[in-house]
């Protein structure tokens, strides 16, 4: 692609099983720091098991020229990696967070935990972290109210915050705008950029393509657990393309920077 430095994410022959089945196959992918990647894909076609194998919760098969690298290192204990690598999963806060505030919540990422547990300590500069962080994602107005009282989008913005946390500026977000309105996927998409152009690292896994904010300027294209396209957005987002993807008809509309697929 043509970018500088050293990858945060480096995948190379990487081929991954669930139970007897291979669902990721040969995988060569690189991520580098300040990127913002949309990969796209129709349900099925290894997405999470992607996601899984980048967080270390999935490993490769053991073959020659396989290697994962993440932040430089091959091997990661799963908590402290959890610290590093922002991710914003598509499910809602589980139980124990709904019973925690919104600041508290997003203290929780430095901690990889799921409330802010007694034992845990929360040092001045983590409070001062937090605080710059509920700021940032436009979070300050409900820092005190409870996770469970909080609508959808505004559960969602405080996720996001606690994964920015702990995170080197990294996020990893999967199928942000499920089970958002309208109004809160307008909120996120605005959100999104905001974080871009503040030199946030995204790489956004979904299959809407409105979630394709303008910044984003490198697509993955996914289909039966390999990567079938690696490129620039004008060159991929493209009617046809898109219809061999997801193996239907698919007519492109493009308004201020923003695909819209019918």
């Amino acid at each position: 692609m043509g970018v500088e430095g050293t990858p945060f994410v480096d995948l190379r022959r990487v081929n991954v099983a669930r139970g007897p089945t291979t669902v990721l196959h040969d995988l060569n992918l690189s991520v580098y720091p300040g990127e913002h990647i949309a990969l796209l894909g129709p349900n099925g076609c290894g997405k999470s098991t992607l996601i899984k194998t980048l967080t270390c919760e999935c490993y490769p098969l053991v073959q020659e020229g396989t290697s994962v690298t993440i932040f430089g290192r091959e091997r990661w204990d799963l908590t402290e990696l959890k610290k590093r690598l922002g991710v914003v999963s598509a499910e809602l806060p589980g139980k124990p967070m709904l019973s925690t505030t919104g600041r508290d919540a997003v203290l929780t990422g430095f901690f990889s935990s799921s409330t802010l547990w007694p034992n845990l300590k929360v040092t001045p500069e983590m409070a001062a972290r937090a605080d710059e962080v509920l700021e940032l994602v436009g979070a300050t107005s409900i820092a005190g109210k409870y996770v469970g009282a909080m609508s959808a989008g505004q559960q969602r913005r405080v996720m996001i915050g606690r994964a920015l946390a702990g995170s080197a500026g990294t996020l990893l977000l999967d199928e942000p705008s499920n089970a958002l309105d309208l109004a809160a996927q307008k909120d996120l998409h605005e959100l999104m950029r905001v974080l871009a152009r503040q030199g946030t690292t995204i790489l956004l896994i979904t299959h809407h393509l409105p979630d394709i904010i303008p910044e984003i300027g490198r697509i993955l294209l996914m289909k039966d657990g390999r990567i079938v396209g690696d490129g620039p957005k004008e060159e991929l987002l493209k009617a046809e393309t898109l219809s061999e993807l997801f193996q239907t008809n698919v007519e492109l509309t493009i308004r201020d920077g923003r695909y819209y697929a019918s």
